[in-house]
């Protein structure tokens, strides 16, 4: 198999040996770079399998998706090929909400889910975005919006060229996470592990613990300094949680 030939896929290290495969979603406007060295933190137990979206890195030619359900349901029997060893899933903000509805999908459609999923960044699905929309605002007022996040350096934000190739993603992504509907359904059969900023204006504690009622299984959750990107910053105390949970579950899902 070779992975490397779906466009869906990036594998920074290839790792044929691994036990488990780590896919991982990335927030708005985000690309597989945030998990390149992510291999280099995490044992050769795991293989990092990184989601590339369209228009963006090796696929900028493509339109965007703007809506959660298209992306699931062409994201998810891409997928397929990739799942004949133990999966899991972790996403932040956009992503994991993304990666939550793949999983339901995946059980949905073929019968299968992920072994674990990591929510990162993003309020439970099932809570309302009471944030006003800025998905169609005018040019600088989006960026205003965007530069609050505190997410995307300065300079790029001031490089009007690459903020022209960015602008589409962004407010493609914008768009997907403001347009969500959630539909209630039954709680998956896989642990829950959800990552939060302590300073996240996007996320707080409150509006994290919900994620709780997704899961038949076990639910834990943890803060890190930081902010909306607590997950660059806080990254070297989330790698062990990782490694520990993906490990243990699996381990005991075998002895059982």
């Amino acid at each position: 198999m070779v992975l490397s030939t779906n466009p869906w896929l990036y594998l920074p290290q290839p790792n044929p040996k691994a036990k488990i495969r780590l896919f991982c979603f990335p927030y708005a406007g985000g690309g597989t770079r945030i998990f390149r060295h992510w291999p280099n933190h995490l044992s050769d137990t795991i293989e990092i399998c990184a989601i590339r979206l369209p228009g963006r890195e090796g696929r900028i030619s493509e339109t965007p998706l703007t809506k959660l359900l298209d992306l699931v349901e062409t994201i998810t029997p891409n997928l397929l090929p990739y799942l004949d060893k133990p999966f899991a899933f972790f996403g932040h903000s956009l992503g994991s909400l993304v990666c939550f509805e793949v999983a339901h999908q995946l059980r949905q459609n073929y019968g299968i889910q992920p072994f674990f999923l990591f929510a990162s960044g993003h309020p439970a699905p099932q809570l309302p975005d009471l944030d006003p929309p800025i998905h169609q605002l005018p040019e600088p007022d989006f960026i205003k919006e965007i530069n609050k996040l505190n997410g995307t350096p300065k300079q790029v934000l001031e490089d009007k060229e690459l903020m022209q190739l960015l602008m589409p993603i962004l407010r493609a992504d914008f768009e997907i996470l403001e347009t969500y509907h959630y539909t209630p359904k039954p709680p998956l059969n896989c642990p829950i592990t959800v990552f939060g900023g302590l300073n996240d204006p996007e996320a707080n504690e409150t509006e994290l613990v919900p994620w709780s009622q997704h899961t038949n299984n076990s639910f834990e959750h943890y803060l890190f300094p930081g902010d909306h990107f607590f997950i660059h910053s806080a990254q070297l105390e989330i790698f062990p949680i990782l490694e520990r949970s993906l490990i243990q579950c699996l381990d005991h899902q075998q002895s059982s």
